[in-house]
């Protein structure tokens, strides 16, 4: 893909393969998030343990830390629909595995953290691929709404898959919701079976590694993409990995209520599902991304300050839903960005960087806050936060890499693919 502002002629059928695609992903998620919340809740249930739950965290992000870089790789060497079924399928099966395990009596702790992190492994190949194959269905002129109605369905499901997951852990227990993830991926991989996709070779015989080494090379002599790399990496470990912390702050400053934790997981849910609608329907007239990113950037750091100055539990909750709302925001435009930008045989390599990036951000963010909320008040550390944010992102907006950023952080312009999607009112396939 050229940077060239008018977009080219629109893939064939791409309404109907993007339904199908997206229909899938959301069918194979749902039943990931399933899984992701009966195991955290067992474990915390069973076990009470922070330390566990520190080694649930990392052995859920670091191997698809790892092995996304990887991935990357093979996104661009293999077909990615081939690459995506055989992740999904295999964490289907390993999945299925674990609860005939479960269902004869054994469920020791080691066994259930060996599965998360085989299902983390294969999710750092599944997911470089999903992101890399989206450009390959959709017109560059439509990538920005479709990732937003993406971002949206994503959304719902995180408002739904708790409340779902709850039920089945506090009716049937942990088994049954691995059974249903592995019902939902078949769905998902059903649906992609049915979109015709081509091979995107690189490397011109090159060996993996030095696939590996190019896509490396690419990606950080790049200007743009490492820019937009490093925006993401400073809004991950000084915007996000803070707000972990903020469950604590509200047990210690406004009252341990259980109704105040749900009314903060419900209102950042809800931001995001309204930020995604919002980003969808102003899709049509964005064109200037970076400046979008840019803007929600230093958003992020005024709301960690807002965070950590809240008066009470109904002005934090107020912020929370801002912090929902500018997620997708800023999320949606920086994955854009790098599927417009980056040239399609080093797609999956850029990808997988990215997944290294939100992989470690977190956990390094939780690393270099964590301990100090023990030390000194959440509400301080927030603030801290929020400050560096400003500092760094005024830096790297002035930098000569920033400027040249905002000029060339341009998208196409819509063109006669601007058309309804098969799942509104009118289309068809």
């Amino acid at each position: 893909m050229t940077d060239a502002e008018t977009a080219p002629p629109a893939p064939p059928h791409w309404k109907r393969n993007v339904t199908l695609f997206l229909t899938g992903q959301i069918f194979s998620m749902f039943g990931s998030m399933l899984v992701l919340y009966v195991i955290m809740w067992h474990l915390t249930l069973e076990t009470k343990s922070g330390v566990v739950m520190t080694l649930v965290v990392l052995i859920g992000m670091l191997p698809e830390a790892i092995v996304s870089i990887f991935g990357g790789v093979w996104a661009d060497r293999l077909n990615r629909k081939r690459l995506i079924i055989l992740a999904d399928g295999t964490i289907a099966i390993v999945t299925v595995l674990l609860a005939f395990i479960m269902l004869g009596g054994y469920q020791e702790l080691w066994i259930i953290l060996l599965i998360s992190g085989i299902r983390s492994f294969f999710a750092g190949i599944q997911r470089p691929a999903a992101s890399a194959l989206l450009p390959q269905l959709v017109p560059a002129d439509q990538l920005l709404r479709i990732n937003g109605i993406f971002q949206g369905l994503m959304a719902g499901m995180m408002i739904l898959a708790p409340a779902v997951a709850a039920a089945i852990y506090a009716t049937w227990g942990i088994v049954p919701a691995f059974f249903i993830d592995a019902i939902t991926a078949a769905i998902g991989i059903g649906f992609l079976l049915l979109i015709p996709v081509a091979t995107v070779r690189s490397g011109g015989g090159q060996s993996y590694f030095g696939d590996l080494r190019a896509g490396l090379r690419y990606t950080f002599t790049h200007p743009l993409i490492r820019w937009a790399l490093g925006v993401l990496a400073i809004v991950m470990l000084l915007g996000a990995a803070p707000s972990f912390l903020t469950p604590l702050m509200i047990a210690r400053s406004f009252g341990e209520e259980v109704w105040m934790l749900t009314a903060n997981e419900i209102a950042f849910s809800v931001g995001m599902l309204a930020g995604s609608a919002l980003i969808a329907a102003l899709a049509p007239k964005l064109r200037r991304l970076v400046v979008v990113v840019a803007v929600m950037a230093v958003t992020f750091g005024v709301i960690n300050i807002g965070l950590g100055l809240s008066p009470n539990i109904w002005v934090f909750i107020g912020f929370m839903l801002l912090c929902g709302l500018a997620i997708p925001i800023m999320q949606t435009p920086l994955t854009t960005l790098f599927q417009i930008k980056a040239d399609p045989e080093y797609l999956g390599r850029v990808f997988g960087l990215v997944g290294v990036v939100m992989s470690l951000a977190m956990p390094l963010g939780m690393v270099l806050f964590g301990p100090f909320a023990d030390l000194v008040s959440i509400e301080s550390l927030l603030i801290v936060a929020g400050i560096a944010t400003f500092v760094v992102m005024g830096v790297a907006v002035l930098l000569p890499s920033g400027r040249r950023a905002i000029r060339e952080g341009v998208v196409p312009a819509p063109g006669p693919s601007d058309a309804r999607l098969p799942s509104e009112p009118g289309a068809s396939l």
